[in-house]
């Protein structure tokens, strides 16, 4: 195995995790935004007195891609090896939260379907479906 892309001072150079943060640096602009319309959805969300429970959630996410286009951004202008670690360690965080909340979602829509299609189920056998 390689030690092409082993930090310093283990081998490799700077100019090799620049030039592995380089893909994900030229996005740190589209991160950045995604980041600050996550934090106002959650600023939106919380007005409301139920999504206050909730709104830390979009709030968090942005925070930590916001973070990690910065740490991009700072592995890809100095090499920085660590950086690069951190952000993609943000990055990873952040998937998973939002994974998470994707099967949560999926949970609750297939619990809601089997709830209302019991319900008119039940509403057709007795004969009271309102027409």
């Amino acid at each position: 195995m390689s030690s092409q892309f082993t930090p310093p001072p283990y081998g490799g150079s700077t100019s090799d995790v620049s030039e592995l943060a380089l893909p994900l640096s030229m996005g740190k602009g589209w991160m950045k935004f995604v980041g600050v319309m996550s934090i106002i959805q959650g600023a939106f969300i919380a007005l409301s007195i139920i999504g206050i429970l909730i709104a830390w959630l979009p709030i968090w996410l942005g925070i930590l891609i916001m973070q990690s286009a910065d740490a991009i951004e700072r592995a890809q202008l100095s090499g920085d090896a660590v950086a690069l670690k951190e952000s993609l360690g943000k990055l990873k965080t952040y998937f998973m939260i939002q994974g998470v909340l994707y099967i949560v979602g999926m949970v609750i829509m297939l619990l809601y379907f089997l709830f209302f299609g019991a319900m008119m189920f039940a509403m057709f056998k007795n004969g009271t479906f309102p027409h």
